[in-house]
């Protein structure tokens, strides 16, 4: 029988397993540089078939917290290398998060202090980024009115994502995937509550609305091969001001036809039923949603592998392989705690719970001094 267990063939690349580290930002990157330290929490947790790193940004105009390790500088490229030859010797494979924020950013994370760019025009009411206070001190402070990007603008974004996917390449990365949830840049292409563009970005139209999305996946596979793309979707998602509306389904299924059409490596659902967007609609739960839209994209989807993370566990990713809805299963924040997730699960060894003061910044504690089951 089939289970998280059983290799995978990932676009011609080899998976030990179908068990995928979820990207998960640890803001441990003083300098936004990979450092040792990144590298040994990677290795730690090699023993995952497939590892996708924290979010990745790829120019200082896509950053929308400190610390954070880009692939825009030579480096940072040298600083990821030896995160990626240390997870390719314990075994796995790794994929870089390539991330623009938009909107989700702030002054005094931008270069020269100037505003977030996005989409839009429209503030995410309620957002926060991790910058500096009025203290000059790092903090979460909240989001503030981003310029709209002009049409020209639009294309050399794109050609920064097409960069950082031959940046990572060149850092020894297995592939790339691009950050297309959780209410950033593309996301914030794709809704039309949010995008209030006039020109052929515009949300007026289903065309329009992919066109950004399908550019940059483009650009990448131009740059690196279509092998070696994956994108992160994050339908009925709800983060960062990002509000429902009545073509979500008709918008995703479009955008996963498309993908399909382009036979990319892989598209990696997030569930976000977890972080309190689970509203009930018609009596459906956005759980029930997801998995009903899972199978829609299944059918787009015959060469192209499906992940989903949220709310994982060792028997809902064994029954969701078994029956053939997705390939691959991503678990999140039981690796933050269990470096040795994979054993665990394998032997039903109870997991360590996350120390959640310790996610974001700090030092070794809480990152990579968590031990695996049995030891003292």
């Amino acid at each position: 029988m089939t289970d998280i267990f059983t290799p995978f063939d990932l676009a011609g690349l080899p998976l030990a397993n179908r068990v995928v580290m979820a990207p998960m930002t640890r803001s441990r990157a003083p300098d936004d540089v990979a450092t040792e330290s990144i590298a040994l929490y990677y290795a730690q947790r090699a023993t995952a078939g497939l590892i996708v790193s924290e979010g990745t940004p790829i120019s200082r105009e896509g950053q929308g917290y400190l610390f954070n390790p880009g692939v825009f500088t030579p480096e940072q490229i040298a600083g990821w290398r030896l995160t990626t030859q240390s997870v390719h010797a314990v075994g796995a494979r790794i994929f870089a998060q390539i991330w623009h924020v938009g909107r989700v950013s702030h002054p005094s994370i931008q270069a020269d202090n100037l505003d977030p760019v996005s989409a839009s025009s429209l503030i995410a009411i309620g957002a926060t980024a991790f910058g500096y206070d009025e203290a000059g001190r790092p903090g979460l402070i909240a989001t503030t009115a981003p310029r709209q990007l002009s049409t020209d603008e639009v294309a050399r974004v794109v050609g920064d994502f097409a960069d950082a996917a031959a940046n990572s390449i060149e850092a020894g990365f297995d592939g790339v995937e691009i950050h297309g949830a959780n209410g950033y840049l593309l996301e914030q292409f794709l809704n039309p509550l949010v995008n209030d563009r006039t020109d052929r970005y515009a949300a007026d139209t289903m065309e329009n609305r992919l066109r950004f999305a399908l550019e940059v996946v483009d650009a990448c596979i131009a740059r690196i091969g279509r092998e070696r793309v994956g994108i992160r979707l994050s339908p009925f998602g709800k983060l960062f001001d990002m509000p429902l509306h009545d073509e979500i389904e008709a918008t995703y299924t479009a955008l996963v036809e498309a993908l399909g059409e382009r036979r990319i490596a892989y598209v990696h659902v997030m569930d976000q039923s977890g972080y309190g967007a689970g509203d009930k609609a018609a009596g459906e739960s956005m759980s029930d949603k997801i998995h009903r839209l899972l199978g829609i994209f299944r059918q787009s989807l015959p060469t192209t592998a499906l992940i989903l993370a949220g709310g994982m566990t060792r028997e809902r990713a064994d029954a969701l392989i078994a029956e053939g809805t997705i390939d691959l299963a991503a678990f999140g924040q039981p690796f933050i705690s269990n470096p040795d997730l994979v054993a665990r699960l394998r032997n039903d060894w109870p997991l360590t719970p996350p120390d959640r003061t310790t996610y974001y910044g700090g030092d070794a504690r809480g990152f990579t001094d968590y031990a695996p089951h049995g030891a003292a």
